[in-house]
């Protein structure tokens, strides 16, 4: 998603617009000697509306890219020529062939800690038993899973090099193996069958299996993503799925040189990743962008009533003309959380069900 452009959409104004708003509509209010609020004003206003109780929900809303997570790429670490890649969209499980070079396969295993040294009799660590328990998921046996490569463990290698059709010699190349947390799903090549193999050379991008919506946020967003928040998806055919933040982690986008000098500056973002809770409502969707809405703040249970009711007193604060009957009174109110056009409020002379005006 590098390049891409956040957009938020205001479902709620902020709290400052809004009571500037209220203010700019309505003339200030005074309570005239009577205590503070029971002042009569002797007639009803034109409009009214009603104190409800509900929860109050301010949202963000961001555009998000629909598809497999996360693209990673996997590298050549072995010297040779490239002689097998899989299609795009091939889904490669642990034991399975990512590529192929001088015609021996390069394996998939599961695990988060790259492949980084040889693995041989005497080696000890934690990438061990990360192998050990791949060598043993593939059904080899013979060894116990821990953090020490000895020589039983090195004749279980030798069996699954013998099923790989590779020289057994009980030693693994770290240019041997992939690790991945999981399957994976060929995004793309970036090489071709008959390309010389260098270490450090792209070979191919793959993502998880799994259908995932990405968004990218400014860093000041980042308390709308934590890990585990409900988040709600629209699709292109205006289709809403629900969703949760299943990570956010901060990417760093590069800058980049533009003629006559212009240059762009390095960004720094939030990557988010959200799950979705039915994929099957994703059938027929490949890649496509999504909305995203964030709950950036919410009120349970809470009294409110339109921003437009909302009176700006000459003593300061605000206040609401409470009607009943055919005789109206203001009520001085405090004021709380601003969302989709209503405001929380709350104070000693206000209820439910409480009839409001709406000035003009």
């Amino acid at each position: 998603m590098s390049g891409r452009r956040v957009r938020f959409r205001a479902v709620a104004l902020s709290a400052a617009v809004l009571v500037a708003a209220a203010a700019g509509v309505v003339a200030a209010v005074g309570f005239g000697g009577t205590d503070r609020g029971t002042a009569a004003t002797g007639s009803t206003p034109p409009a009214t509306a009603t104190v409800t109780r509900q929860t109050l929900t301010d949202t963000q809303t961001a555009d998000g890219e629909l598809g497999y997570g996360s693209t990673r790429t996997a590298s050549a670490r072995l010297t040779g020529t490239i002689t097998a890649l899989p299609e795009t969209g091939t889904v490669v499980k642990r034991g399975g062939r990512l590529y192929g070079v001088d015609n021996d396969p390069v394996v998939l295993l599961y695990g988060t800690l790259p492949a980084y040294r040889v693995l041989e009799p005497g080696a000890e660590g934690a990438d061990v038993a990360q192998f050990e328990r791949n060598l043993r998921a593939l059904g080899h046996t013979g060894f116990t899973v821990d953090d020490e490569y000895t020589a039983s463990t090195a004749d279980a290698v030798r069996d699954w090099q013998e099923d790989l059709g590779l020289p057994e010699t009980g030693r693994v190349e770290p240019g041997r193996i992939v690790y991945a947390e999981d399957a994976v799903r060929i995004e793309s090549l970036q090489a071709a069958v008959g390309d010389a193999a260098q270490p450090g050379q792209a070979v191919l991008a793959y993502t998880g299996t799994s259908r995932l919506v990405t968004v990218e946020l400014d860093v000041d967003d980042q308390p709308l993503a934590k890990k585990g928040a409900r988040v709600g998806v629209e699709l292109p055919d205006g289709a809403s799925v629900d969703g949760t933040v299943a990570s956010a982690e901060t990417v760093v986008e590069a800058g980049s040189g533009g003629a006559a000098g212009q240059s762009t500056e390095a960004e720094t973002k939030i990557e988010v990743t959200v799950s979705v809770a039915d994929p099957k409502k994703l059938t027929g969707y490949d890649r496509a962008s999504v909305d995203v809405t964030f709950t950036a703040a919410e009120r349970p249970d809470v009294l409110t009533v339109p921003v437009a009711a909302l009176l700006a007193l000459a003593e300061g604060g605000y206040g609401l003309e409470v009607v009943d009957g055919g005789r109206s009174r203001i009520v001085a109110v405090t004021t709380g959380l601003f969302a989709a056009g209503r405001v929380e409020v709350s104070g000693a002379d206000i209820a439910e069900g409480m009839t409001v005006g709406m000035p003009a």
